[in-house]
């Protein structure tokens, strides 16, 4: 007999970074019959085989049938390779053509060597929906398109808009949403999982149990994970996305690059870590206990460790902050510039230091921009960053950062140290010394 924790405990695990539950109070219901009975709950996600190469956005449903397998339920890999020929029409506003059978046995087989970067694969079962559509009779699909209307069907915000713009709807599209909820029943899934584009079609699951005699499953959905630009839904067209299959330190760096507020978006997403955890970093970034950089680099290190390792990650800090001092140390420094001296022990934060020890100096920048001249006082140099007027500059002159926060973390071998400061029109070249 399995050994759940109690129902709240569960249930506040898998509403982290959950957009929808339809419904929450039928998750509990079974949640608490599980626990009772031992019996682990049926969960399940299916996957059109359609592409070989994932990206992290693909990984945020991934990391939500972990969350399950983490409980003890059982986690049903669903690899559609009947409905892949069909072709998944969500979000489009033209049909699709269908996959071959190469195509689709092809790209299932890279999928399977994907996803147990995430999934345990002692404890996932991976099925194929052809096991039970490949016996499927004629009579067994009319018996199976009665269960639903037309009128339903063009409830589905694509298919009604295609359908209002006389755009052409395949009669094989329509089949889709149908393979898909039957796939529930065949499965005799307590749970299935699924993006928010893919609601419809978890709904016609619920629909199609119910139909067929059976209890119908909870729905739940993750959102849509923006990419680098922190605006678009991640996607290797737009070149915002981040591949699973990229060098460490390559993914290191792309993950570096968002902005600080969308850092919480991914912790939330791409991380086991706690929404209580989460909290609390926002809350000490906020009040200067944690710089952000520090906290992005450990997410940093936590995606990295999950699709390669813990040792390649730590190499991938190690060569992204070497990246990052030659960067800051160039000697093709902008001419005609004020140079000013500022012992290091004037500036030093009283903060904790980020990870990376030596690696870093933690400084008061507003409190440097007053030494340097670039501000009247502290208090003035605290509202010219909460203005965003502060920037560091490449040692190239370059656009640089803004700077938004007092503390400021600087990757480096030790001192003296050289920065590039610009605020408003003024420009200064700070040369940061051990006394």
């Amino acid at each position: 007999m399995a050994n759940f924790k109690p129902v709240d405990e569960q249930l506040a695990y898998l509403k982290k970074g959950a957009a929808e539950i339809v419904k929450e109070s039928e998750l509990r219901s079974k949640l608490e019959r599980s626990l009772a009975s031992g019996k682990p709950l049926r969960v399940k996600a299916g996957f059109d085989p359609t592409a070989p190469d994932l990206h992290l956005g693909h990984t945020v449903l991934l990391r939500k049938l972990k969350h399950f397998q983490d409980l003890g339920h059982t986690v049903i890999f669903l690899i559609g390779d009947f409905t892949g020929m069909i072709g998944d029409p969500t979000g489009r506003s033209a049909t699709r053509p269908p996959l071959t059978r190469e195509q689709i046995v092809e790209n299932a087989e890279t999928y399977k060597a994907q996803v147990f970067r995430i999934l345990s694969p002692e404890k996932t079962v991976v099925d194929f929906n052809s096991r039970w559509f490949s016996k499927f009779s004629a009579d067994d699909f009319i018996r199976l398109t009665a269960k639903y209307t037309v009128s339903q069907m063009l409830e589905r915000e694509d298919f009604h808009k295609r359908f209002q713009d006389e755009k052409p709807i395949a009669m094989h599209e329509l089949l889709y949403p149908l393979a898909q909820g039957y796939d529930s029943f065949a499965l005799e899934a307590d749970v299935e999982l699924g993006g928010t584009d893919q609601r419809f079609n978890l709904l016609v699951g619920r629909e199609l149990q119910r139909a067929y005699g059976q209890e119908s499953q909870v729905v739940l959905t993750t959102p849509i994970l923006e990419g680098l630009d922190g605006v678009n839904k991640m996607s290797k067209s737009l070149g915002n996305a981040i591949g699973i299959h990229e060098p460490p330190l390559e993914m290191y760096g792309k993950v570096m690059s968002i902005s600080d507020e969308m850092m919480w978006r991914y912790y939330e997403l791409l991380t086991d870590v706690s929404i209580e955890r989460i909290a609390a970093m926002k809350a000490n970034a906020a009040s200067g206990k944690e710089h952000p950089k520090s906290l992005k680099q450990e997410l940093a290190m936590s995606i990295v460790s999950d699709f390669h390792s813990a040792a390649l990650a730590e190499k991938a800090w190690n060569d992204w902050a070497k990246l990052r001092q030659r960067e800051l140390q160039k000697d093709s420094l902008p001419e005609g510039i004020d140079e000013v001296r500022v012992p290091y022990e004037k500036i030093r934060s009283d903060g904790s230091p980020p990870p990376g020890g030596d690696a870093y100096l933690w400084i008061r920048l507003d409190r440097l921009l007053f030494l340097c001249g670039l501000a009247e006082s502290v208090t003035d140099a605290g509202r010219k960053l909460k203005a965003r007027a502060v920037e560091l500059l490449r040692p190239t002159g370059e656009r640089g950062t803004i700077e938004t926060e007092p503390h400021l973390a600087i990757l480096c071998q030790g001192l003296p140290i050289t920065l590039i400061l610009r605020v408003g029109k003024k420009v200064k070249k700070v040369v940061l010394m051990s006394s």
